[in-house]
């Protein structure tokens, strides 16, 4: 029986989204732009699988979540996804939102930072998409909106009731949770929701070079990084801080950290290598 590490995923060739890899840094984005990129069963779960994979993958370093015609997404297909929903049984319910909120853990634990680049709509899923990568930019006509007690559901769908207050704080999270309302641009910046606000020409390009940043950097402990900041939600600060000390100490054996350090006294910039 063979095994290995890791897996490349360039090759991907999804059916229900675009994917390209280059230099190390894997574009995703969904491919509906005539009706503002809904998702429907089939792009939730292959999302899912492919974050899964990336777990694995040794040639992507970081995750470029983009928008695609002028939007990021409009959240779940009406006829493709809402319409079928009514009349379904409790159990099929059930297992159709453990698979939405399945593609959230898949992105929380893929081990690859993840930039959301949202030009026009994010609302319901693509709110969610967006709040679960780990950096976000947006243009001055982003709209965002967490919009599910507009279609009779509750507001904590796919872990936004855990996640948003940890972003945006507790009132400003239940204020969009419970009413629904669009999250203005500036207000989103305001609120650290987006860390970065580009036109439209310029916004994949500035995506583009904060992950090329975030690729020549040492990303195996950018690996560690995103572990700890979601492992330690569930931890308290003697215990947040115990495993910091061991995720440093693993990270000290890194190359890495010793070029780091002979680039430091050579008075050079160090290149990573990840390993």
């Amino acid at each position: 029986m063979s095994f290995s590490v890791g897996t490349t995923m360039a090759g991907l060739k999804p059916e229900h989204f675009l994917w390209e890899v280059k230099d190390r840094i894997a574009v995703v984005r969904l491919n509906r732009p005539d009706r503002k990129n809904p998702l429907t069963f089939d792009s939730y779960a292959e999302l899912r699988d492919s974050f899964r994979a990336l777990v694995y993958a040794t040639d992507v370093d970081v995750v470029v979540f983009a928008s695609n015609g002028g939007n990021f997404c409009s959240g779940g297909d009406v006829h493709d996804i809402i319409g079928p929903l009514i009349g379904l049984p409790m159990k099929d319910l059930l297992a159709f939102t453990r698979m939405t909120g399945d593609l959230v853990k898949a992105m929380i634990s893929c081990g690859k930072p993840i930039i959301a680049a949202v030009d026009g709509v994010a609302v319901g899923a693509g709110a969610i998409i967006a709040m679960a990568s780990d950096l976000r930019l947006a243009t001055p006509a982003a709209k965002c909106a967490f919009l599910f007690t507009r279609v009779g559901l509750a507001g904590c769908d796919m872990g936004a009731c855990a996640m948003l207050p940890r972003i945006v704080g507790q009132g400003r999270a239940a204020e969009l949770l419970y009413t629904g309302r669009v999250m203005g641009a500036e207000e989103g910046e305001h609120w650290g929701f987006w860390n970065a606000l580009h036109a439209p020409e310029v916004l994949e390009a500035e995506a583009m070079a904060l992950a090329r940043r975030l690729a020549s950097g040492p990303v195996f402990a950018h690996g560690i990084t995103k572990t700890q900041l979601n492992q330690e939600w569930n931890m308290g600060l003697e215990q947040a801080i115990e495993a910091e000390a061991q995720a440093q100490a693993i990270c000290m054996q890194t190359k890495d950290f010793e070029r780091a350090y002979r680039a430091f006294v050579a008075k050079e910039k160090p290149v990573f290598a990840g390993d």
